[in-house]
């Protein structure tokens, strides 16, 4: 007879997010993931001005407010037909590409690193899970001292953002056209002192630190894997000219579902809710027609995340999806093992070095003294779909604008890819998917449960 084995909250993430594994045979048989939060931000914005969107929609998320500004600036600029001047996308580069290196730096060290290093007996090391800490003492050592310098680099990182962003969280610069902060000399050599410390840190501290666990830890690039699909809607883009297929990006859009590399079409996205505290008639829709009209309570439902599909695929998103569909060496090299919850870490840390020095390019490509956004007009009626990448994966923002005011809108965010329940399908979440199979040696301490969960930094 399985045990069931209940996380709630799952700890050292950022959100509401409950975890329940069936145990059998000492592995995990079936998993359920519940996000126990209902926040209805698209229900906020109903009926409001589409220029508040960009700075409400930011709530979304603490950690990562940036790639929500950007995903409903350009969610506005396709709806405004907006033109942003190049100075205006270099400094949006920036800023999310600042909050890139806070986030991955944050989750590693911060959130998951703490799953294999084990620290002294004082806060914030315990309380803990006891258990399955291998690291030789001398790694284990300069893994504690590395956390405690994690703190002030993700703080540099945050001070590096505020350049252009003014403040963090939840940035006011950031418009449909472009942004509001001017380029100077000062702020591009300002900027690049906190660039160069930090990139020091990825080069020397963050990469060798995920390399040198993943060598003592190696099973763990066979635990963890799940339904080896993967969905990237791109970031980062290297021109002013209009990109549709989202190719002339740093990182590019993608998918891959069943052993094979597929091209993305948004029309193809769907949001299940069987399983979901929403309505049974909302089920299936595309988002640029979806609707949040909750109904707690409902039978079967287990959690206020809905389940998005591509292709009717549960499909993984995030550092790893995206370092899979670019076909990045480090990455793509491992196979199948990079479906895994050390992969996910490697190809993270992977992803924060080149973003951090594409970063070094993009300054320079910065003219002080040129405009940085280009003035719009809000239309009385519009669409818009704004596709981006938050550091925990893709996400998207559809409006629908009538009489100059917000008719619908609807997002789709990292974590509701990966932390989906299951679809009308009976299909699992990728994360749910991930779970299955996990070795736990002592139901007491499921260490190696919340390693996996971590993994995807819900």
């Amino acid at each position: 007879m399985p045990k069931k084995v209940v996380i709630d909250p799952v700890t050292r993430i950022e959100g509401h997010l409950k975890i329940e594994v069936d145990v059998d045979g000492g592995k995990v048989v079936d998993a359920r993931s519940s996000g126990t939060l209902f926040r209805g931000f698209e229900i906020i914005l109903q009926g409001r001005d589409p220029r508040d969107a960009q700075h409400i929609t930011q709530r979304i998320c603490g950690v990562c407010p940036i790639a929500h500004s950007m995903a409903s600036a350009r969610c506005l600029d396709d709806a405004f037909k907006a033109e942003v001047p190049t100075n205006g996308r270099i400094t949006r580069n920036l800023i999310q590409g600042a909050n890139y290196i806070q986030s991955h730096i944050l989750h590693f060290y911060t959130l998951a690193a703490l799953d294999y290093v084990k620290g002294p007996d004082v806060p914030p090391f315990v309380p803990r899970y006891e258990g399955d800490y291998r690291l030789p003492p001398e790694v284990n050592k300069a893994a504690v001292e590395h956390y405690l310098e994690a703190l002030n680099m993700r703080r540099k990182a945050q001070e590096m953002l505020a350049i252009y962003g003014a403040k963090m969280p939840h940035i006011t610069v950031i418009i449909p056209g472009g942004i509001t902060e001017k380029v100077t000399k000062e702020s591009i050599d300002q900027f690049r002192s906190y660039l160069k410390e930090l990139i020091d840190f990825i080069d020397n501290v963050y990469v060798p630190d995920v390399i040198a666990i993943g060598e003592v830890y190696k099973d763990y690039y066979d635990i963890g894997r799940g339904y080896q699909n993967a969905l990237a809607f791109g970031i980062f883009p290297l021109t002013d000219e209009p990109d549709p297929t989202g190719q002339k990006m740093l990182i590019k859009r993608g998918a891959y579902a069943n052993g094979k590399f597929i091209p993305v079409d948004p029309a193809k996205i769907t949001e299940d809710v069987k399983y979901s505290w929403y309505r049974n008639d909302t089920s299936g829709l595309n988002p640029a027609e979806g609707k949040t009209e909750p109904q707690p309570r409902k039978a079967e439902a287990y959690s206020w995340i809905k389940a998005p599909r591509y292709q009717g695929y549960p499909v993984e998103v995030g550092p790893l999806a995206r370092m899979w569909v670019n076909r990045v060496p480090e990455v793509y090299s491992l196979g199948e093992k990079a479906f895994s919850t050390m992969g996910r870490h490697l190809a993270r840390a992977i992803e924060c070095r080149m973003v951090a020095h594409a970063m070094v390019e993009w300054l320079d490509q910065l003219r002080p003294g040129e405009p940085t956004m280009k003035p719009c007009e809000v239309p009385r009626e519009a669409r818009g779909m704004g596709l981006w990448e938050a550091p925990r994966g893709a996400i998207g923002h559809w409006i629908e604008i009538k009489d100059y005011r917000i008719r619908n809108y609807q997002v789709v965010s990292a974590t509701i890819w990966n932390a989906s329940p299951r679809d009308d399908k009976g299909q699992r979440g990728p994360i749910e998917q991930a779970l299955v199979g996990t070795p736990v040696k002592d139901l007491e301490n499921p260490i190696e449960v919340v390693r996996v969960i971590r993994s995807f930094d819900p």
